[in-house]
C-alpha cells in the first residue's frame, strides 16, 4: 500500500489556494510529471467532475488516466479518485486557514497492482519526493505570483 501525507503551509487565502489547486488548467504549472489536464464535459467543477489527465513517466513515456472528484467541499477539501490508469492512485488535499494563510495537506494512498507491487517501496519514495516538489512548487507560484494581471487567481 502507498499512503502518505506531504503538509505545506502557504501564505495566501484558502480561497485562492483552493481555486488554484482545482483548476486543471493550472496542474501542468505546479505538478512536474503533469503535461496536460482536461476537464472533460461543461459545467463547473464539483462532486463526479471528470478530468483526463496525461503525465510523463520516467524515461520520457506518456500516460493517460482518468480521474473523477470524489470529494469537493469549497475551500476545505478536494479529492480525486483513479478511474483509468496504470497506477491505481488517489489523491486527497485538505485545506485549513492559518494565521500566515493555508495549511494544505496532501494525501496519496492506493495499491500498485502487478509489476508495480514488486517495486512498490521504491515507487512509494519516489512518489512522496516528486509530490513533495511539486507542493513546494506550488507554494512557490502562489507566493510569488507574477507580475501580469490575471495569471495567479
Amino acid at each position: 500500500m502507498i499512503d502518505f501525507t506531504i503538509e505545506t503551509e502557504i501564505a495566501r487565502p484558502t480561497s485562492a489556494v483552493f481555486a488554484y489547486v482545482t483548476d486543471p488548467s493550472k496542474l501542468a504549472l505546479w505538478q512536474a510529471s503533469t503535461v496536460s489536464a482536461v476537464q472533460e464535459g461543461d459545467g463547473p467543477m464539483g462532486l463526479g467532475t471528470q478530468l483526463s489527465e496525461v503525465h510523463r513517466a520516467p524515461g520520457g513515456k506518456e500516460l493517460a488516466s482518468r480521474v473523477e472528484v470524489s470529494e469537493y467541499e469549497p475551500d476545505r477539501v478536494f479529492a480525486l479518485h483513479m478511474l483509468e490508469g496504470a497506477l491505481p492512485l488517489d489523491a486527497r488535499i485538505m485545506f485549513e486557514p492559518t494565521e500566515k494563510g493555508t495549511q494544505l495537506r496532501f494525501r496519496v494512498h492506493g495499491q500498485p497492482t502487478g509489476a508495480m507491487r514488486i517495486a512498490q517501496p521504491l515507487l512509494r519514495r519516489s512518489l512522496e519526493r516528486q509530490f513533495t516538489r511539486d507542493c513546494a512548487t506550488l507554494k512557490h507560484v502562489l507566493e510569488n505570483p507574477p507580475t501580469t494581471p490575471g495569471l495567479v487567481s
